[in-house]
């Protein structure tokens, strides 16, 4: 049987599980009676935890929220997990939350046991960061929390938007999700004003003061990560182009990342990718990868992207013109 102390700890690290805990269940995992779990919860009460408890045949004790955190019992993966997860928030895109990052990560390092500091500090010393070239955008952490609790109590959002044109907007929508892609947040919310579904970038908004009423929420469209791969790539596009595709769209879709476009069906073997790019140089990349899987295409417009591909089709002929003279087998009589 375990002391008291030890007891309490191993109780409190039960309690921070995600269920309801039955006073049997507790006393069969403690090995101790029914009365001494009732005890021992009261103990915790006591210092500070809020224990719940309901009666009934499907009520038991759980872990409430209290006024001040409480401390945590952490297994040895969720300490390791929690360590490089505060080491990447200190210098990741979040801005705001670097410095108290800091401060978790000195206070966990300090507890951990040696065997798990050690693993921490050998992931720390032979990972090497590539720095950052600055453009990557960083969004307010109060931003962040703003916006995600305006999505939690179905309350509208009114805030200043600057689109990537530079174009400057005051905008009014119902917000409904937050979307993490690489170092990037987009809200995914329907714009009121429009009365069409938004994809916004939230380093890009500037929340008014007050939020709004609440609303009563809609159904979401579609895949929300789908949603985002597909609008943030064609809005970020300066170059666009409707390559007809001899291919089944299922067959397509397959075989491309929503990033690199739309695939729109024309019949049961042909179909139309919508594409684009910043360059028409990097769009003929783009679209010179269909070739990569086998699969044939015609491309009719912009005339400069036909221009360019014919330019292209016509330097790599001569760069295997010769290997193919020297290639050709002689015929002997």
């Amino acid at each position: 049987m375990l002391e008291t102390s030890a007891r309490l700890l191993r109780l409190l690290s039960l309690l921070q599980l995600p269920r309801d805990w039955s006073g049997a269940d507790l006393a069969e995992r403690l090995e101790v009676s029914t009365r001494t779990v009732r005890n021992d919860i009261e103990r915790l009460r006591q210092l500070g935890y809020p224990v719940h408890a309901t009666r009934g045949t499907t009520g038991g004790y759980r872990l409430g929220a209290g006024a001040s955190l409480p401390p945590l019992l952490l297994d040895d993966e969720e300490a390791v997990a929690v360590t490089i997860g505060l080491r990447t928030a200190a210098g990741g895109g979040i801005a705001g939350v670097e410095e108290t990052s800091l401060r978790a990560l000195t206070k966990l390092e300090q507890v951990l046991p040696n065997r798990l500091r050690r693993r921490v500090n050998a992931l720390q010393a032979y990972t090497v960061v590539v720095p950052g070239d600055g453009t990557s955008p960083r969004v307010d952490a109060e931003t962040l929390t703003a916006i995600a609790a305006s999505c939690r109590d179905h309350e509208r959002l009114r805030f200043d938007y600057r689109d990537h044109n530079h174009g400057d907007s005051r905008r009014a929508v119902e917000p409904y999700r937050l979307v993490n892609w690489g170092r990037r947040w987009y809200l995914v919310a329907f714009d009121t004003d429009r009365c069409a579904w938004r994809t916004f970038r939230v380093d890009r908004i500037t929340p008014k003061t007050s939020t709004g009423p609440r609303f009563t929420p809609r159904e979401l469209p579609q895949d929300l990560t789908d949603r985002v791969t597909r609008g943030v790539s064609a809005a970020a596009w300066r170059f666009r182009a409707s390559v007809t595709v001899h291919a089944p769209a299922e067959f397509l879709s397959a075989r491309i990342p929503p990033a690199a476009g739309t695939v729109e069906a024309i019949d049961d073997t042909t179909c139309v990718l919508h594409t684009g790019a910043d360059t028409p140089e990097a769009l003929a990349i783009n679209i010179g990868q269909l070739g990569m899987h086998g699969i044939d295409f015609t491309v009719d417009d912009p005339p400069e992207l036909v221009e360019l591909l014919r330019s292209l089709a016509d330097r790599y002929l001569r760069a295997i013109a010769g290997a193919t003279r020297t290639n050709t087998p002689t015929t002997e009589a």
